[in-house]
């Protein structure tokens, strides 16, 4: 497990280091992807087109980046549930719309980050993943209330969906992999409709059940 990432107040950076920043944590994000956490720190910047030392500047050690990049997955994701619960007037559309938005953040590929890259109890992880929760029970609800959801299912089914569906397969002979992630996704959106086909085997899964086991 990650040491704990000490809290000091920021400065407020230049424009132009607030840039370099964000291209250094996209670019990062991409290749933690690619080709997971141990990826050289040197192709990241190269990446991200800065030099080796603007990124150490930012960010001077791999703990430290691999916590940005979790919290800004974490937030984009957020950010995409609060959209769909804005804009989409059908219930269980915003739901779909979220589902697919979240897929595309590739989080079955960034699954080692979260578990064993970071502190999860770190203060800025915790409040992500609380407005994360709060903001897919949100949706879930509205839809439940929609009578389109089914009853049986909690937060932590739906993201371990997302996740293993998301998550690369072994070896090199599954190239083409991403191209049915948001086929097979529709395929289980179909199944969380009401009403449901079968019962469903065991209790409905929080987040923190998931959190909880090993």
């Amino acid at each position: 497990m990650a040491a704990t990432t000490a809290q000091h107040p920021r400065p407020r950076l230049r424009a132009d280091a607030l840039r370099n920043r964000e291209r250094i944590i996209a670019a990062a994000r991409e290749m933690f992807v690619e080709y997971g956490a141990d990826v050289p720190l040197d192709e990241v910047a190269r990446r991200a087109g800065v030099g080796n030392a603007t990124l150490y500047r930012h960010f001077p050690d791999r703990g430290e980046l691999i916590h940005r990049v979790t919290l800004y997955v974490v937030s984009r994701i957020a950010d995409e549930a609060e959209a769909a619960l804005a804009e989409e007037p059908d219930a269980f559309e915003a739901l779909r719309r979220f589902v697919h938005a979240a897929a595309d953040e590739r989080i079955g590929a960034l699954c080692p980050l979260l578990s064993d890259g970071i502190d999860p109890d770190h203060p800025e992880h915790l409040e992500a993943r609380q407005r994360l929760e709060r903001d897919i029970e949100a949706l879930m609800e509205r839809a439940r209330r929609s009578g389109r959801l089914r009853g049986d299912i909690a937060v932590g089914d739906l993201m371990v969906a997302i996740t293993q569906l998301t998550r690369p397969l072994p070896g090199k002979g599954c190239t083409g992999f991403d191209s049915f992630v948001h086929r097979h996704l529709q395929l289980f959106l179909d199944g969380l409709h009401t009403p449901a086909r079968s019962e469903l085997p065991g209790s409905a899964a929080t987040l923190e059940d998931l959190r909880q086991r090993p």
